[in-house]
């Protein structure tokens, strides 16, 4: 048959297309007893319409899926074909149940070599997800089973064709088709000679599933990230600053951002209501911005409540207790919590200049639009940290930085591209710009503020969503969709965080609790 003749529809099957289903099901079962009857079809396509699939070509029916919904936990033990049949042989569809079964794929000998299969089994796929179902489930046949059941068990022959060294037509479509052998069934279809009654229970999940006692509870699926590229300026007063970041926020805000993202160390223009002179000792320079940052919590915080945004409160250092410095990045919900996230590894400078010193916690933070973690500039050259996070299902990693150079802002530039792509995640990077000489250390100012996706075809060809012009006071919005994180960790070209080899490697984080405990005693 040419290619080029065919006309195919998929759509349900109906009572009218019985004799057409008899003649199919006689001709591909004829070692099986045949077609069911036209009062167990007729049942069927009545009790679950949507559940039964045909390809017909030209108004031939060349090929179906039969579909029955169970429950997941009742089918994922051991059973028989025979558990799914009930009086008078009508097929038990439960339509409370979770999950869907399998029972037939069938193709016309006459068209087999078109892929018609995948595509009945895209079908049911679909189907699932549209129904928010578990899972589909099938009890597999292995017909090529008989020529090998005198050399080797029927596990060992799953695992061969499982590794491709044997070609069972049932099996190894069904691997092609992303369903994983759950177990071996015995006695599955004792009639069938060529499996020698054994069958595989195979599964494809549904990774987009939702319990239905959690849907009114769910997550946002869509989110809108709001960046806020900051010109560093003279400020003179605390007033003043807060100000202009209550401008932003409200900016952000009225395009209704789920997240408002301010840079690292953005309120550090307030070192300069010291006199230059003052500004001399770093060390003391930076302990006197210190003095500010319990305000800009409480601010920023009252900023999130009202505005109805979370807020990353870029970075801002802070005194511990211990009496010594952090850089400190605050994550202010719109419920009111305030969570933090330390930055961990030092710059040179940082720790010359304002003897700031690393945390020891990293963690990801739930909020009501994804799982986010928080690395501050330097951190995200270290990608030990961003693979931790995403081993905790983190969804959006926030990035504020302050980098002087083109080249200093490349490096987090391209590891925060690198850490999307390896983690299967969004990267929102955003810095501070300008140019204020009459401060010391915040001469100059390099930033391009961006937000990476993973690179694959449910994103931009370039893996870049947004943005901003180089050097410029602006803000930056991006439509992060989370629910394509989800497909490409399950079904993207390439799936980075399922395939890692963890048999060879692993990656852990020390628990250094007892450390900030102990912080300010003489014992350690």
């Amino acid at each position: 048959m040419a290619l080029d003749d065919l006309q195919l529809t998929l759509r349900n099957l109906t009572s009218d297309d019985y004799s057409q289903l008899e003649t199919l099901m006689d001709a591909v079962y004829n070692d099986l007893g045949g077609a069911w009857s036209k009062h167990t079809m007729d049942t069927l396509i009545s009790s679950f319409p949507d559940g039964q699939i045909a390809i017909e070509d030209d108004d031939r029916l060349v090929g179906i899926a039969l579909t029955v919904r169970v429950s997941y936990d009742e089918f994922t033990n051991p059973h028989r074909y025979n558990d799914l049949i009930g009086t008078r042989e009508v097929i038990l569809d439960s339509p409370t149940g979770d999950a869907m079964y399998g029972l037939d794929v069938l193709i016309h000998p006459s068209y087999r070599g078109y892929r018609l299969g995948r595509r009945l089994y895209d079908a049911r796929k679909e189907l699932c997800r549209s129904l928010n179902l578990r899972a589909i489930l099938a009890g597999g046949r292995i017909p090529q089973y008989h020529a090998y059941a005198d050399s080797m068990s029927p596990t060992q022959f799953i695992d061969q064709v499982t590794r491709k060294e044997i070609y069972d037509p049932i099996l190894s479509f069904q691997l092609a088709n992303e369903f994983q052998v759950k177990r071996l069934l015995r006695n599955y279809l004792p009639e069938d000679d060529k499996s020698q009654g054994y069958a595989t229970l195979l599964e494809w999940n549904n990774f987009l599933y939702e319990p239905a006692d959690l849907i009114l509870e769910s997550r946002k699926t869509q989110v809108r990230v709001g960046a806020v590229q900051w010109q560093m300026r003279e400020f003179d007063s605390v007033e003043a600053v807060l100000q202009q970041v209550e401008y932003f926020v409200d900016a952000l805000s009225d395009y209704k951002s789920d997240f408002a993202v301010f840079p690292e160390l953005f309120n550090a223009p307030l070192m300069g209501l010291q006199d230059r002179a003052a500004q001399q000792d770093q060390h003391a320079a930076i302990r006197f911005l210190a003095s500010f940052t319990e305000r800009f919590k409480t601010e920023l915080s009252r900023m999130a409540v009202s505005y109805n945004i979370n807020i990353v409160a870029g970075s801002m250092v802070e005194v511990g207790e211990d009496d010594r410095l952090y850089n400190v990045s605050y994550l202010c919900h719109r419920d009111g919590s305030i969570d933090c996230q330390s930055k961990l590894h030092i710059t040179p400078q940082e720790r010359r200049d304002w003897v700031v010193e690393g945390g020891d916690d990293l963690q990801v933070f739930d909020t009501d639009a994804g799982r986010v973690g928080i690395q501050i500039c330097y951190d995200v050259e270290f990608p030990e940290l961003s693979r931790l996070l995403a081993e905790q299902h983190m969804d959006i990693l926030f990035v504020p930085f302050w980098t002087d150079t083109k080249n200093g802002y490349l490096r987090v530039r391209h590891c925060s591209q690198a850490r999307a792509i390896e983690n299967e995640c969004y990267v929102v990077l955003c810095g501070s710009v300008g140019n204020v000489p009459s401060i010391e250390n915040l001469d100059i100012q390099y930033a391009q503020s961006s937000v990476f996706s993973p690179s694959d075809f449910a994103f931009p060809h370039d893996a870049v969503l947004s943005e901003t012009t180089p050097n410029t006071e602006m803000i930056m919005f991006s439509d992060l969709d989370l629910t394509r994180l989800t497909m490409v960790r399950n079904e993207g070209s390439v799936t980075n965080l399922k395939d890692r080899r963890k048999d060879l490697f692993d990656l852990r984080l020390r628990d250094w609790s007892w450390k900030s405990g102990a912080r300010g005693t003489e014992d350690h």
